[in-house]
């Protein structure tokens, strides 16, 4: 029973906690899509991600759009109201809630620790503004403050250690303020994409405390995180071959176990800011401060550019979080994607292989694992060239 429930939760919020916006999105999205990851030594939890996804412009009225983000027992929404602050001011009000939001997986030097691991579900309401700096340029540059609340509700399992006591049920009032020039659309390998951004936030919490084995464990009052990213993504128009680069790097004060950035993993989408290494298990490795390079080019194998095979590596340097250390503060990881896209772009899918270089397993050092994504995208465009930067807009879950 506690397999199937793991692979639920793990579908159910994956993609879809805390989603962030770099905008009201001005253009109709409706996507499906699914993501699987399996390691191939050591225990691990199910990691994956399934949901619908529904962006509609001119709901209700001319100036209001719905972006609805849709899973098995979680539900993400916003309702954004354009011009509403002013001609170039968004204002987004969001509601978001359900089962298994707030999990915890716990991993000690490469190994899987399910009787320190416990679920947690949760309710939020958020408030968002909007700015873009300079209309009508190729490459928007937006701000974004957005405040919410969000309130965390803990159980443990048939498998948690006796004697482990969990974190306090709490409410965390968060605020977020960042910049970020251009963005990335939200489809599993968009054409043309560009990004610069630098964000801070901060998280207030009503209840804190030892918690764990004996208190081992911290839940802080609040935690401060800085980070930034620099994003490339380009396809040659004749070729069709394409790269995307990805720079990320990030620090906090005050961290604990819930607001540390998470490495490892191959979900890209599922996160807003994707801290992936192959071969790792998803959300690996914790850490206070990071650097972390990733890099990926992709060849298409026949005539009509439909079958693809892409090469990909990530490198990071960390600095882990106290009490989930481990030797060696850097990790590095190699992997192969073949993949089948349709001419019409209303589809693709695409099988994975991973290797974690410096991923510690029970045999020594080198972790492997494979995966498969799939996506449906309702409103395909047809072939014709790659999308604008001017809808290249970033928006994704903002948990790390």
């Amino acid at each position: 029973m506690e397999k199937h429930r793991g692979l639920l939760l793990a579908m159910a919020v994956s993609c879809l906690a805390s989603v962030a916006l770099g905008q009201v999105d001005p253009q109709l999205r409706e996507l499906a899509q699914f993501g699987f990851t399996q390691a191939l030594q050591g225990a691990s939890p199910v990691a994956a991600y399934g949901y619908y996804y529904l962006n509609e412009p001119n709901f209700l009225h001319t100036n209001v759009t719905l972006r609805l983000a849709l899973a098995p027992v979680y539900m993400d929404s916003e309702l954004g109201f354009v011009g509403l602050l002013g001609p170039n001011t968004d204002l987004g009000l969001g509601l978001a809630g359900g089962g298994y939001a707030d999990n915890y997986y716990d991993y000690q030097s490469g190994k899987y620790l399910p009787e320190q691991s416990f679920t947690g579900d949760s309710a939020e309401v958020s408030a968002s503004i909007y700015h873009l700096f300079d209309p009508g340029k190729l490459i928007p540059l937006f701000g974004v403050l957005r405040v919410k609340e969000h309130y965390s509700i803990y159980q443990g399992s048939d498998e948690l250690a006796p004697g482990f006591v969990l974190p306090h049920d709490h409410s965390s009032l968060d605020w977020r303020v960042g910049l970020r020039l251009g963005g990335r659309e939200p489809l599993l390998t968009p054409d043309l994409a560009m990004e610069l951004s630098a964000w801070y936030e901060g998280q207030y919490r009503s209840e804190s405390g030892p918690y764990g084995l004996d208190g081992s464990q911290m839940l802080q009052p609040n935690s401060e995180l800085f980070w930034m990213r620099g994003l490339l993504i380009y396809t040659l128009p004749e070729s069709k071959q394409s790269f995307d680069v990805n720079f990320t790097a990030g620090t906090t004060g005050h961290a604990d176990r819930f607001s540390a950035y998470r490495l490892g993993g191959t979900l890209t989408m599922a996160s807003e800011f994707p801290l992936s290494i192959p071969g790792y298990f998803y959300q690996e490795l914790s850490a206070r401060n990071f650097v972390s390079f990733n890099a990926q080019y992709t060849v298409p194998l026949n005539a009509d550019k439909t079958w693809h095979i892409s090469p990909m590596g990530a490198l990071a340097v960390v600095d882990y979080l106290p009490g989930a250390s481990q030797p060696g503060a850097f990790n590095s990881g190699a992997g192969l994607g073949i993949g089948y896209r349709a001419r019409s772009g209303a589809w693709q899918v695409m099988a994975s292989y991973g290797y974690g270089f410096e991923a510690i397993r029970d045999n020594g050092r080198g972790g492997q694992s494979i995966g498969i994504f799939f996506e449906i995208n309702f409103h395909a465009k047809r072939p014709g060239g790659p999308t604008q930067l001017d809808r290249a807009i970033g928006f994704f879950p903002s948990h790390f």
